[in-house]
């Protein structure tokens, strides 16, 4: 593997992912920019469900909300991990925003940060789940499918 998960060398790993392995740059790009378009088709997903009135599958529903929200985390994972001015601040900030939980915030944010600031523990578990995610995600749109399975589209052509 090329990029490295430490503060002192991530961004400088994917600079050069970028610039010195063959292709490295096509390869980040399709990864930045296809996570971009499977956002897009999310949205179009999602707004297809709300026109067609699918949130009446409650359990097909309630597994797409998960997707979306898995699928959300990842991506904010994937962002803070080039490790620049704005991964760091979009980190710190976000992951601040735990603290507001009543009794467990802080602890949380700990955990998540791996100490008391945002450092190489933090970036470490951040590249662990954002390589993790995708296989839960994989699962739960398998789940999503069987229930789309049991209880049928909500079939907008009338198509049988």
């Amino acid at each position: 593997f090329h990029y490295t998960a430490d503060v002192n060398l991530a961004f400088s790993s994917v600079s050069h992912i970028c610039r010195d392995v063959n292709y490295g740059w096509i390869l980040r790009n399709l990864h930045l920019n296809g996570a971009s378009i499977f956002f897009v088709c999310l949205y179009f997903h999602i707004g297809r469900g709300i026109y067609f009135g699918s949130f009446k599958f409650y359990f097909t529903w309630m597994t797409g909300v998960v997707i979306f929200l898995l699928t959300m985390i990842t991506a904010f994972l994937g962002y803070v991990l080039p490790w620049g001015q704005m991964s760091f601040w979009g980190a710190t900030v976000i992951t601040n925003l735990v603290s507001a939980v009543p009794y467990i915030g802080s602890e949380v944010v700990q955990w998540l940060w791996g100490g008391f600031s945002v450092d190489n523990p933090t970036l470490t578990r951040f590249f662990s789940f954002h390589f993790l995610l995708p296989f839960v995600i994989l699962g739960s749109v398998i789940v999503h499918l069987i229930f789309l399975h049991e209880s049928g589209s909500s079939n907008p052509l009338g198509v049988k």
